[in-house]
């Protein structure tokens, strides 16, 4: 028997960068960031803030939501 590895997290990333959505990002220290999804891979997101991007290691994220939602 076939087993599919369904990866959740990369389905919603890269829905979040094809649609350019404006994403809020918590963090595990708790701040929190909000921008646009830029690039992401298996260890890190790069998130475009106020213009400024910024590489955020995926192991410091708690939570990513669509801003609005």
């Amino acid at each position: 028997m076939s087993r599919h590895n369904i990866n959740i997290q990369d389905g919603f990333l890269f829905q979040s960068l094809k649609e350019a959505r404006i994403m809020s990002f918590e963090l595990i220290t708790g701040h929190s960031l909000e921008g646009r999804l830029k690039r992401f891979d298996r260890f890190a997101v790069v998130v475009d803030t106020g213009g400024q991007e910024v590489l955020v290691y995926k192991h410091a994220i708690s939570t990513i939501a669509e801003k609005g939602r």
